[in-house]
């Protein structure tokens, strides 16, 4: 072993602070606790947590946030990202179907009840209660009737065209924010607080969730009853793919500032919110580096190929972050219903508060100022032209 003369640098992996940490005590509180913990996956949560509160907390700071796994029934809506968004760390949301919908229940007061996963699950469906793992409720009052509501609201006058989930939800959001404030909750629904704060929500398979069943069901009523004219909501994903796209090349473009995302479980949302910077680079052909911060937050295994498990080592391959910037990138392997609200409370607590950018409100200003740059830097752009008009 070479002795301490012989070891320059050595001072660099020695230079943390020391593990001796405080016990815990009557008046610890969430950041005490948060920056008490030392290492392993407690370590990465508080690198996550100090990394919102030190740079996601910048105004100049894009911030996206995704979720993914059945959230909104946990009653993470209310406990957790609707907090987030009021505090102003969530930008631009994108999130599952199935999330938006169960979030629905709450909006309309439906209840759902803490249970046990140990339980007969025919005896269940023999009595007419649904089961989330330990999260019971009853399938017709509350699933059958969350349906009913719903399809009541989507053959509404202002649903009756083509659009994005982003306009679809901000919709929606109207109506559940006047169904909340009547029902006397207080802040209960995502949708709601989400079109409150004009945060751009985005569900990237809109098909797979009770919400697009349900939006399927009325277009085969309005086929099936020649009312095609009538009935005309059609949801367009690739006006999502620009409109999400718009908001990143915006932030790092035209107003010169920076991007984060909060990646709460993974699936679709965390590739659609990801896939903002391939589609700018690969597809738009306009030059860019990736997202600045990146916080993952998953029990998902990188080894078993699944895009849940990518860390964001990973993900600078594909340009979806700025390789340069993956020391200020972390990824805590916890259970997200443990660490989430945690993370949550952290930057609450310990964070100021941020102005809200209110991107819903922007939406034409962004597309065309995507629009523009792809125009100027596609090299394809004349040929793609022709191309079309030959059709």
């Amino acid at each position: 072993m070479k002795n301490k003369k012989e070891c320059p640098g050595k001072s660099k992996y020695l230079s943390g602070k020391r593990v001796l940490p405080r016990p815990a005590a009557a008046d610890t509180t969430i950041g005490t606790l948060i920056d008490n913990m030392d290492a392993y996956n407690g370590g990465r949560l508080r690198a996550a947590c100090h990394l919102l509160r030190d740079k996601y907390s910048k105004d100049d700071v894009t911030v996206g946030l995704s979720i993914a796994g059945a959230l909104t029934p946990a009653g993470l809506g209310p406990s957790t990202i609707i907090p987030l968004m009021n505090h102003g760390y969530v930008d631009w949301l994108s999130a599952t179907g199935a999330n938006m919908y169960h979030d629905l229940h709450f909006a309309f007061n439906l209840p759902m009840f803490r249970g046990s996963h140990n339980v007969d699950d025919a005896d269940l469906r023999d009595k007419g209660v649904t089961r989330i793992y330990d999260i019971l409720f009853d399938y017709e009052d509350v699933l059958m009737e969350t349906d009913r509501r719903l399809r009541r609201i989507l053959i509404r006058p202002e649903f009756q065209k083509e659009m994005g989930t982003r306009e679809f939800y901000h919709h929606l959001g109207k109506i559940v924010n006047d169904i909340e404030q009547k029902n006397g909750l207080g802040e209960v629904s995502v949708i709601a607080a989400a079109y409150r704060n004009g945060i751009p929500v985005f569900t990237s398979s809109p098909g797979d969730s009770t919400i697009g069943m349900n939006v399927a069901g009325l277009e085969l009523l309005a086929e099936a009853e020649g009312l095609e004219s009538k009935f005309r909501l059609k949801i367009n994903p690739s006006i999502d793919v620009h409109d999400s796209t718009a908001i990143i090349l915006n932030a790092k473009k035209y107003e010169n500032g920076k991007t984060g995302v909060i990646l709460i479980g993974g699936g679709s949302p965390k590739n659609f919110m990801l896939q903002t910077e391939p589609q700018i680079q690969e597809v738009l052909m306009i030059p860019e580096a990736g997202q600045d911060y990146d916080i993952n937050i998953t029990d998902a295994r990188p080894d078993t190929g699944g895009l849940s498990g990518a860390p964001p080592s990973e993900a600078a391959s594909w340009g979806k972050i700025d390789p340069e910037k993956l020391e200020e990138t972390v990824t805590a392997y916890i259970d997200v219903t443990v660490a989430f609200p945690i993370l949550s409370a952290y930057v609450i607590q310990n964070a100021p508060r941020k102005k809200l950018k209110r991107l819903y409100d922007r939406g034409q200003e962004l597309r065309s100022r995507l629009i523009k740059s792809y125009l100027e830097n596609n090299i394809e752009v004349e040929e793609l032209r022709k191309l079309i008009e030959k059709l």
